[in-house]
């Protein structure tokens, strides 16, 4: 039993010796003077009311949870996400028999434009990239709420993809 115990020891080592030859960081690959951000309210040319707002506020909560970036005010940061939501749609998924035809779910999509620019060297890094984002919603005896968490769920997953793609540009 010892003996299994400290060969599954050895093999434990020599596999985190293994990985210790190869350059890994924690650190971000953004530089330091390109660690702040300003996000001001999106457009909104969706029939949602409130789209743009919403769509900018979970963009600053992203990139607080993602931690690389400082939220700033417009002249302090030296990255600013700019955007416009064009259009927020629904597609009906299922219905519920049993509730007379009524409702079951649905799916629902948001296409956003969004640019990113470089304030310190005066340039545009991203020039309206299209994002969709989807999210699914179900039914039930209260739509309103359902559909605002929908909403959230929607523009979270649309801030997750443009924090990604932000962090992956070459700053």
């Amino acid at each position: 039993m010892t003996f299994l115990r400290n060969a599954a020891l050895c093999v434990l080592a020599g596999a985190v010796l293994c990985g210790c030859g190869t350059d890994y960081s924690w650190r971000s690959s953004v530089p330091a003077d390109m660690r702040t951000v300003s996000v001001p309210t999106f457009r909104n040319e969706s029939g949602l009311q409130e789209a743009g707002a919403l769509a900018s506020r979970q963009l600053l909560r992203e990139f607080q949870r993602e931690g690389t970036f400082a939220i700033r005010m417009a002249d302090d940061a030296a990255i600013q996400i700019q955007g416009t939501v064009k259009s927020v749609g629904s597609a009906l998924v299922a219905y519920d028999r049993r509730r007379g035809l009524r409702l079951g779910g649905q799916d629902v999509s948001v296409t956003a434009l969004v640019s990113v620019i470089d304030k310190r060297r005066g340039r545009v890094l991203v020039d309206n990239r299209r994002y969709v984002a989807t999210t699914t919603f179900v039914a039930g005896q209260d739509v309103t709420t359902a559909q605002r968490d929908a909403a959230g769920r929607l523009m979270d997953e649309l801030a997750r993809q443009v924090v990604d793609d932000v962090l992956s540009l070459d700053l």
